[in-house]
């Protein structure tokens, strides 16, 4: 019993080390000051690119210069959130928007 206990122990201390242990990026292209948020970060192999899937938009991008930087979790979340895709405003149809131009100034 104090077998199967001392094992379920160390199964549950490690599965909790390798479950928090993900950790977060933001990889920056110095040309352009675009930010790619990330968990993983992968040598290209062409004279120090990095490769990586950028998590907002699902784009594999490869970078031949950038900065590479680990944020915590928070931070991560964070820019997820902010730097959420907007969608633009539907544009009302002809018919729907007004015909007469708005008023100006009177005239004397």
């Amino acid at each position: 019993m104090r077998t199967y206990l001392i094992t379920t122990v160390l199964f549950g201390g490690l599965t909790l080390l390798v479950v928090g242990c993900t950790d977060h990026y933001r990889v920056t292209d110095p040309m352009s000051g675009k930010s790619y948020y990330t968990t993983k970060v992968d040598n290209a192999g062409r004279g120090g690119a990095v490769k990586i899937k950028d998590e907002k938009s699902g784009s594999i991008v490869t970078l031949q210069s950038s900065e590479v930087k680990t944020i915590s979790e928070e931070e991560y979340e964070a820019a997820m959130v902010v730097n959420a895709p907007v969608q633009p405003a539907p544009v009302p149809p002809a018919a729907v928007r007004s015909a007469t131009p708005p008023a100006g100034p009177a005239q004397p």
